[in-house]
């Protein structure tokens, strides 16, 4: 049996040790369960650039847009999405797909920073979002990887 529960806090709130009891001998949850973090993606280290553009690669190839172009996410937009999703994937996903169902209602039917300025992000995000775009704008954050830095739009 699979089990799936995203949340944050979960081991504060019992979720491991079946809340109340005392005996932890006796909770079941905590046996049979494997704990799986989800940092959020950082760009303070070239490592940490080359996964943030393989996950937008990744994204890209299974976005359906007819006007969708090779790197669109990772090469046009890298600086963009990380600033807008502070490097959290919930974030980055919630844009994404507001983003396509806009272009697609829209006819643009592909994603740029003018389709994606009309979006609303996640309210996390949007308080984070001025801060990364200065210091992305400023040079003092990279999200492209070294070899992919002369690509950017």
């Amino acid at each position: 049996m699979t089990l799936l529960k995203v949340g944050v806090g979960l081991a504060e709130k019992g979720l491991f040790s079946e809340g109340e009891i005392g005996d932890t001998t006796l909770a079941q949850t905590g046996r049979r369960t494997t704990r799986l973090d989800m940092p959020p993606f950082t760009i303070t280290k070239e490592n940490g650039r080359r996964e943030w553009r393989q996950m937008l690669l990744a994204i890209e190839q299974r976005i359906i847009l007819s006007d969708k172009h090779p790197g669109m996410l990772a090469d046009d937009l890298s600086d963009y999405l990380f600033a807008r999703s502070t490097g959290h994937i919930g974030s980055l996903m919630t844009l994404i797909n507001r983003g396509c169902q806009r272009a697609i209602r829209s006819g643009t039917e592909r994603l740029d920073r003018d389709l994606l300025d009309r979006v609303r992000n996640d309210e996390a995000s949007e308080a984070a979002r001025r801060e990364l775009e200065t210091a992305l704008e400023r040079g003092k954050l990279i999200s492209r990887p070294g070899a992919n830095r002369r690509k950017a739009a």
